[in-house]
């Protein structure tokens, strides 16, 4: 179905919020969402504090503006509410890269072994780890582990190798990564830093290695946001997708803040394209037909969810 043509701008700003009220809907858009998503969501966060937002809430309808794999944890987390997502095609490179089928086979291969998910999976890959991660509760989370015991890691070897320099455990790293993450360019990195040596390099630790070693802070998104806000320099390189400048330009209007570059000038390499396949007018049609719906089979939900729940257990 398509959103009338007559409604656009203004008028479909207020259609949505129409909607949300008549539908009892609360709106989630993730930090890497375009702006005009963001400036009509209810809450703007990372996937879990978006999915604990949700549960705080007596909204009957969760409408995830984000990826799959977050509206499957919203789901999780909100058994009893209608989920809907704008787009089922908005997918992830690191839940895709990472199949439960191999993932279980995985594990197979590494009998005794205590297996950690990071949040960035399948529902299906959720429910078969010992417990699920965050990018800001990652470290606390590998230091839960009895020393001694063996950890894999899933599914991004980027921010696995720098909670490995961070712990000092060791572990076995899934080899997944993120396309955005891994698309920034180190040259035209350091060229953009020499052109503005009074502004930092701040980083995802999904970023590749090096790249990490050229940042002066690496954080989760909302932790650099939060690093925006409070540091005292003035400008910023900001290496992870772009779509979280929009937020931090209303938390620090007189900073500038500067997207780090991908390889090629001429593409969009650090806007995730998955993230953008979400539009207002999909936010619309979702509201207004309650689809496309997300469901989980019952007993697969319940098992990514003990996971989940002690990740929060020990992030209290």
């Amino acid at each position: 179905m398509n959103a009338p043509l007559e409604i656009r701008g203004q008028d479909l700003d207020a259609e949505i919020r129409r909607l949300k009220r008549e539908r009892n809907a609360v709106l989630l858009a993730h930090y890497y969402q375009e702006g005009e998503i963001q400036e009509l969501a209810d809450f703007v966060g990372d996937s879990l504090q978006l999915a604990q937002a949700a549960k705080k809430t007596d909204a009957e309808v969760i409408l995830f503006a984000g990826v799959h794999f977050m509206a499957e944890t919203a789901k999780i987390l909100n058994p009893e509410r209608i989920v809907l997502v704008p787009d089922m095609a908005a997918g992830c490179t690191l839940a895709d890269g990472c199949p439960p089928d191999r993932f279980r086979a995985w594990r197979a291969r590494h009998p005794g072994a205590f297996a950690i998910s990071y949040i960035n999976c399948s529902a299906a890959v959720k429910a078969e780890s010992d417990l699920i991660c965050t990018s800001s509760n990652a470290e606390k989370m590998v230091q839960s582990v009895p020393e001694g015991t063996p950890i894999l890691f899933a599914p991004d070897r980027n921010l696995g190798k720098y909670l490995i320099k961070k712990t000092g455990r060791d572990m076995i790293l899934w080899q997944g990564s993120c396309i955005v993450h891994e698309t920034f360019s180190m040259r035209r990195l350091l060229a953009l830093k020499l052109r503005h040596p009074e502004a930092k390099i701040i980083a995802h630790p999904e970023c590749e290695e090096a790249l990490l070693a050229e940042a002066e802070f690496i954080g989760s998104t909302a932790a650099l946001l939060r690093y925006v806000e409070t540091d005292a320099a003035p400008a910023y390189i900001v290496a992870t997708e772009s779509g979280i400048l929009h937020q931090m330009q209303k938390v620090a209007p007189h900073k500038q803040l500067i997207a780090a570059p991908p390889e090629e000038e001429s593409c969009h390499c650090n806007e995730c394209p998955f993230m953008r396949l979400n539009t207002p007018e999909k936010v619309y049609l979702a509201l207004r037909d309650l689809e496309p719906r997300l469901e989980l089979d019952p007993v697969l939900r319940e098992r990514a969810r003990r996971p989940l729940e002690r990740m929060l257990e020990l992030s209290a």
